[in-house]
């Protein structure tokens, strides 16, 4: 009955923004950990970004520091990325997924996350 949706995606110039949100309904916890994956056409699944519950842990991956943002309003149940200086080899799907078992122990292999969106594309041009 867990449900996450993600949304924002578009087409965006190399240089530009975006800011994808995740919708959490359902039984999951509030202040469980969630994460940002992306899948580029041909590529492993990998790891972007993450958040613990409260929000006071962050994990970025090397590629993105300094140009991704994560955060999360526990109250709306929601977890935004912000894409900002966006370059074509961000250009992927993005999942939104949520560690059930933990809340501050922020975990990267796929398998720890439980739960996951339907992906949305970004694309960006050159």
């Amino acid at each position: 009955q867990v449900q996450l949706v993600e949304s924002g995606g578009g087409l965006v110039q190399a240089g530009g923004s975006l800011r994808l949100s995740c919708a959490a309904s359902g039984r999951t916890s509030s202040y469980s950990v969630m994460g940002w994956f992306r899948q580029a056409p041909g590529k492993e699944r990998e790891l972007v970004t993450a958040i613990s519950g409260r929000g006071g842990s962050t994990y970025y991956a090397d590629s993105v520091k300094g140009r991704f943002t994560i955060s999360r309003d526990n109250a709306k149940n929601m977890v935004y990325l912000q894409m900002n200086s966006l370059k074509p080899e961000d250009t992927a799907v993005y999942y939104c997924a949520a560690d059930r078992v933990n809340t501050i122990v922020i975990r990267t292999t796929i398998s720890a996350y439980d739960y996951w969106g339907q992906g949305t594309q970004v694309t960006v041009s050159s």
